[in-house]
């Protein structure tokens, strides 16, 4: 796979199944733009699969929404370049979730579910197809033989639900699978196992191609880690490095640069909005600024962006910040060193960039050092502190053993999800991806509960919102 500037078009490739396995690159030029944004669209398809399965949908919901996410995102204007994107993306993120031992873990995982989802809506014959690309040596069972095991084929059927036809007959197509490689099957007991063979209906072939699937995926990660590290990362330092390396950690939703029309915060509202509509990593930020009237440089910013996006003007933040700091350092010094970073943030410094809020990737991803209040409390708050916190925000002793399930596991943005559901009684199915989102999501819930509460008593009601309008 090579990539050429944009101007040059993509060249076709050969006939590619409806799911490839991805065993080689294709030999095709990919323009530097769909480089990028086919693995972003890619992207969305593994991470919406990773919050599903953290947040525990069965099967059934899993196949809906797989196909849901792949429909939505890996459609092409050009519909004989579907195939194409989708090989691309895959290789593209390959290269991207090569280069840690935990990456390739998440890459492993999700596009092994993605897999298997998109298996299973194949057709029989489509399904066929794939296993003898798989050239697998299993064996399917002759007549004699079945007739030999029907009985006992039937029992194991008809005591488990999901196991498929309770009934099977000799039209029905079984290969005998050494019993070591399909454990998911063999661990919810829905095959029958006879001399160390398990006996797999085509309607379960799903388990047997996706453990070949995921061996050989896994193997082609730690071939392309090799290939990086040696010799791709330092030849494309200047052009694809850079791509690379930024993908694994982006965001990839809105990016709250500005806040929404009308919507703006006041520095009378502030410390009630805090206590509010603030998620954790942005509340507790608050707080140690209120109370030590001092932030270092990381704090600063990941305060002051998040401010910024949920309304707060520039003049209100050089008053909000001014009020703070200068009892710490004083007023000149404040003038004199502060004063030009906010500025800068709101682009009116320096290359005038309108700077964006961190999204909650870019904060947990953070390393706060001694001193610091920034990243994401889910992750560094040491147990007890977390707890202290979150009884603090109003969550409940039931939710708060999830959260804590949820953070142990390394789930922090589903950690902080289960809060704002826990705290503001609406479910949040989207998930919290941004700390201004969660605040969005938050002051909408909390002004339709304002006007629901005046309408139920007869009472004029207005948003404030609407008042600035």
């Amino acid at each position: 796979m090579e990539v050429v500037p944009t101007h040059r078009k993509a060249a076709v490739p050969d006939a590619t199944p409806a799911l490839p396995l991805y065993r080689s690159a294709p030999q095709l030029e990919v323009r530097l733009e769909d480089f990028e944004l086919f693995a972003i669209d890619r992207l969305r398809v593994l991470k919406g699969i990773s919050d599903a399965l953290s947040r525990g949908k069965r099967p059934d919901e899993m196949e809906n929404l797989v196909s849901g996410l792949w429909k939505a995102n890996m459609r092409h204007q050009d519909s004989s370049r579907v195939v194409e994107k989708d090989v691309i993306s895959h290789f593209v993120l390959r290269l991207v979730y090569c280069r840690t031992e935990d990456l390739r873990k998440w890459f492993l995982s999700m596009e092994t579910t993605l897999f298997r989802y998109r298996f299973r809506l194949l057709s029989a014959s489509a399904q066929r197809v794939i296993m003898g690309e798989l050239d697998l040596p299993y064996n399917s069972v002759i007549s004699a033989e079945f007739e030999n095991v029907k009985d006992k084929l039937n029992q194991v059927a008809r005591s488990s639900v999901s196991a498929g036809p309770s009934l099977h007959t000799a039209e029905t197509l079984f290969f005998k699978v050494p019993f070591e490689e399909v454990p998911e099957l063999v661990a919810g007991r829905k095959v029958f196992i006879h001399k160390g063979f398990a006996y797999v209906a085509m309607h379960q072939v799903v388990s047997v191609v996706v453990t070949q699937f995921r061996s050989l995926l896994s193997k082609a990660l730690v071939l392309t880690n090799r290939k990086w590290t040696s010799s791709i990362r330092e030849q494309e330092q200047d052009r694809l490095t850079p791509i690379v390396e930024a993908l694994s950690s982006s965001y990839i939703g809105p990016d709250y640069s500005q806040p929404e029309q009308f919507s703006e915060m006041s520095l009378r509202e502030i410390d009630k909005v805090a206590a509010s509509s603030f998620p954790l990593c942005m509340r507790h930020l608050f707080e140690k600024l209120r109370e030590d009237h001092h932030l270092k440089h990381g704090g600063r910013m990941q305060l002051g962006l998040f401010l910024k996006g949920a309304g707060l003007k520039l003049d209100d933040a050089l008053a909000f910040w001014k009020a703070e700091l200068s009892r710490k350092v004083g007023a000149e010094r404040f003038d004199k060193e502060y004063a030009y970073s906010i500025r800068h943030n709101y682009g009116k410094e320096g290359k005038r960039t309108d700077y964006t809020p961190y999204s909650c990737q870019k904060i947990i991803l953070s390393t706060p050092g001694v001193g610091d209040h920034h990243g994401c409390p889910y992750r560094y708050f040491s147990d007890e502190n977390l707890r202290a916190a979150l009884g603090k925000m109003g969550v409940g002793s039931q939710i708060m053993e999830d959260v804590m399930d949820k953070v142990r596991n390394r789930h922090y943005q589903l950690a902080c999800t289960l809060t704002f559901e826990s705290i503001h009684g609406s479910s949040c199915d989207a998930g919290i991806n941004h700390p201004n989102q969660y605040f969005k999501d938050s002051q909408k819930i909390l002004q339709a509960k304002v006007i629901h509460s005046c309408s139920t008593q007869g009472i004029k009601c207005t948003i404030q919102a609407d008042q600035r309008a």
